[in-house]
């Protein structure tokens, strides 16, 4: 006796899949294989569907990790109380954005993603902005002020992540130190003087400080 024929799909019919799915999967590859093993083929593979499919949700990579960044950051930002004085009010909350993507080890490749846009970070960025314009800044100034202070906080990331991961992976002089090594004091006798102490200095934690002296020149403190 034949089998019935399966049900015709119907082509306008919407994917099976949510698109909290599709980032679950996403993060899930990036977490155990790496940013750089993340494709619409390889996603599609993960939900049991097709690239095409996927394009209901996402449009295309690039968008996949600005969702992976809303994603992490929706998930570790928590509204805490803010300081009254509005300067401290941005440094709190810029902090916080820092704290909470300096934890994900897969975050310097998705932070090219550019800005945060998740309801939980835009709150944050709602304390900068409002904080800036408390300090006298127009509205628009305040936009550039938490602009230049995301570009402070995702470099800073990025080049400490990837100078811890180079400390890690080989125990040898990186190129720099053997340009240190070899400065002439005659021409650099400022840099030739802190060549021992340059990899130490660099290597310090000083977001917080530098955050500071950011936000009094952006705001005219000081």
């Amino acid at each position: 006796m034949p089998q019935p024929s399966a049900p015709r799909r119907n082509p306008g019919r919407p994917p099976r899949f949510t698109r909290e799915e599709v980032i679950g999967a996403a993060r899930r590859i990036v977490a155990e294989e790496g940013v750089e093993r993340l494709t619409m083929r390889r996603l599609a593979t993960e939900v049991g569907s097709t690239p095409m499919a996927l394009y209901h949700h996402v449009r295309n990579k690039e968008e996949l990790l600005v969702l992976l960044l809303d994603d992490h950051a929706a998930r570790t930002l928590r509204r805490t109380a803010m300081p009254a004085e509005p300067r401290e009010r941005i440094v709190t909350a810029a902090a916080a954005i820092h704290r909470a993507l300096a934890d994900c080890p897969w975050i310097v490749e998705v932070l090219t993603a550019d800005d945060l846009l998740s309801a939980s970070a835009l709150w944050f960025v709602e304390q900068i902005v409002d904080g800036f314009v408390a300090c006298g800044l127009t509205p628009e100034r305040a936009v550039h002020g938490y602009r230049a202070i995301w570009y402070y906080t995702a470099g800073e990331i990025v080049v400490r992540t990837a100078a811890d991961r180079r400390r890690a992976d080989d125990d040898r002089p990186t190129y720099r130190e053997q340009v240190f090594t070899d400065l002439a004091p005659g021409e650099l006798p400022r840099l030739a003087g802190l060549a021992g102490a340059w990899g130490p200095l660099t290597a310090e934690d000083t977001y917080l400080d530098g955050l500071r002296a950011l936000v009094e020149g952006l705001t005219g403190s000081g």
